[in-house]
């Protein structure tokens, strides 16, 4: 049996991830600075930053980890602070780290994330097996987990974000350990699941791969949001035409050049 996305068109019209006037902060220092944005169903959307500006504390404030200051985080149209367990059934979170038990097998694990959804035993293995299938893992799933290589534990935690069909999916990293294949493959998936109405909130410093995947994109300094638009209309604002170079000059970020020639220039240093 083949696992299937919901027939049901979602309301594209209605955000499904909105952040109004949020805040956060650690110790004397404002990590999120009244963050708002609105992001909808069908979008791949990208959320970028220099380590330290926050990208992760507005995830984990999106998917209920942690409590904002002051402002408001909706998903789906819930409130996150009041209804948490509510949130965290409508979404798929992979983080940049693969968090799994080793010693449980690949059908141990998605069958616990299965019964924590909730979903009944029969759906949970009919979904595993074409899952697996199709992320070339079908022949691992008696496997221990602590026995796969980087790539596939990755791959395991994409298969169990998505075996609850979730309609948002938070995206940490998502390629880290793929090869070439697993990774055009997983670009895919992205695509074809925002084109059937999920919606992607997707980080990386992978900038080429930003670039190409994502609908939109929102770069965040400082604790604010200094850019939000296409490619096309962020590019507009620099006169760089990689998103690694406009990303640099807008965030201030430094792009490694002068610190490179001073490299060579320590390797050419003879006493």
């Amino acid at each position: 049996m083949r696992a299937t996305l919901r027939a049901m068109e979602p309301d594209r019209t209605a955000p499904s991830l909105r952040l109004v006037d949020v805040q956060k902060r650690f110790a004397l220092r404002d990590v999120l600075d009244g963050i708002s944005f609105d992001v909808f169903p069908g979008q791949v959307f990208g959320y970028l930053g220099p380590n330290g500006a926050g990208k992760s504390t507005t995830v984990k404030i999106l998917i209920g980890l942690l409590a904002a200051d002051g402002g408001r985080a909706e998903v789906c149209g819930l409130d996150v602070a009041k209804h948490p367990l509510d949130v965290r059934r409508r979404i798929g979170y992979v983080p940049e780290s693969a968090v799994l038990y080793d010693t449980l097998t690949v059908f141990e694990t998605l069958q616990l994330v299965g019964r924590l959804h909730d979903l009944d035993d029969a759906l949970i293995e009919a979904r595993m097996v074409a899952l697996l299938d199709a992320f070339d893992l079908g022949s691992r799933m008696r496997s221990r987990v602590g026995g796969l290589s980087k790539g596939m534990r990755q791959k395991l935690m994409l298969c169990g974000a998505l075996l609850h069909d979730p309609d948002v999916l938070f995206l940490d990293e998502p390629l880290s350990g793929l090869d070439v294949s697993a990774t055009m493959f997983v670009k895919e998936v992205i695509r074809a699941l925002a084109d059937s109405g999920k919606t992607i909130f997707y980080c990386s410093h992978m900038m080429d791969v930003v670039e190409r995947v994502c609908d939109r994109i929102v770069i965040l300094a400082d604790g604010k949001l200094v850019a939000d638009g296409t490619f096309e209309e962020i590019a507009a604002l620099s006169d760089e035409t990689q998103l690694e170079k406009i990303f640099a000059q807008i965030t201030g970020a430094d792009d490694g050049s002068e610190r490179a020639a001073r490299v060579l220039d320590a390797l050419a240093v003879d006493v």
